[in-house]
């Protein structure tokens, strides 16, 4: 019997492009569709919004409504949003697949508790096969060169993303600080501006750029004397992370409750 599915977001373009991965998927189907009140989406047909034809779906504005009998929750929203849906989810049990960026220390904690009272949760900041690859090799590649070798990431992202450093990019440092045994908190760099005197040995360079349409473009450089290596993934569409998503929503309808990664999704190993 396929996996009812609500999605958070609908109006959005990765929204859309969860549906359509839905609609496409064996074993999901779409149970409903919603977003903000006043949303322009709202009162039309997630199938017509989303551009592969009519569901007989209406898009909605009540998230009680909409999760009433769904199996799973895809949820690309917004981090105050994902906090109230994780605590949905945590009270009937469902899986909630998370791939809002932006998160708090705080909003964390709270969906980290969600997931501790009853809710199957895979949180990612990024849900691409590629992206999962590149953070496996960073992580590697940040023990293997140590502190001989500095490390900077560089993002790039359409103008309407509201958060920076990205949630890829974070993933993306947080792997590095896992290599060498750090703590991400207390070893980056988030903004340079003026005179800023050298650069602190060991730690962990951000740099965000914005303009366009781009989807997201991420490079980490490990940069030492005399030598350079730049591993980057460019992301052409957002299919590759709905795609990731209706992949994460199967796997966790057979786990037990819990906070998920894509690395156990997809069986990678540290």
């Amino acid at each position: 019997m396929d996996l009812k599915v609500a999605v958070a977001g609908a109006g959005g373009q990765m929204g859309a492009a969860i549906i359509r991965a839905v609609v496409a998927t064996p074993g999901l189907s779409i149970h409903s569709a919603f977003d903000r009140p006043g949303k322009p989406a709202v009162g039309l047909d997630a199938g017509t919004a989303a551009g592969i034809g009519a569901l007989d779906l209406t898009i909605g504005d009540d998230p009680e409504t909409a999760l009433a009998g769904a199996d799973a929750l895809i949820d690309f929203t917004a981090p105050a949003a994902s906090v109230l849906l994780a605590q949905y989810a945590a009270r009937t049990g469902m899986v909630d697949i998370v791939g809002t960026t932006g998160c708090t220390e705080e909003d964390d904690e709270a969906i980290y508790a969600a997931a501790a009272a009853g809710a199957r949760i895979v949180k990612a900041g990024n849900f691409s096969l590629g992206v999962n690859l590149l953070r496996g090799l960073v992580k590697r590649a940040a023990a293997v060169l140590g502190d001989d070798f500095d490390i900077e990431i560089l993002e790039m992202h359409h103008r309407r993303k509201v958060d920076a450093p990205s949630g890829t990019a974070l993933m993306l440092g947080q792997a590095a600080a896992a290599g060498r045994g750090l703590s991400l908190s207390e070893h980056s760099i988030r903004s340079r501006d003026g005179i800023t005197g050298p650069r602190p040995r060991g730690d962990i360079g951000f740099a965000a750029l914005r303009g366009g349409t781009v989807v997201g473009d991420h490079t980490v450089v490990f940069a030492g004397e005399a030598e350079r290596i730049e591993m980057t993934h460019r992301a052409d569409n957002r299919t590759i992370f709905a795609n990731g998503a209706v992949r994460a929503t199967l796997w966790a309808a057979e786990q037990p409750s819990g906070l998920y990664s894509m690395a156990d999704v997809l069986g990678f190993t540290d």
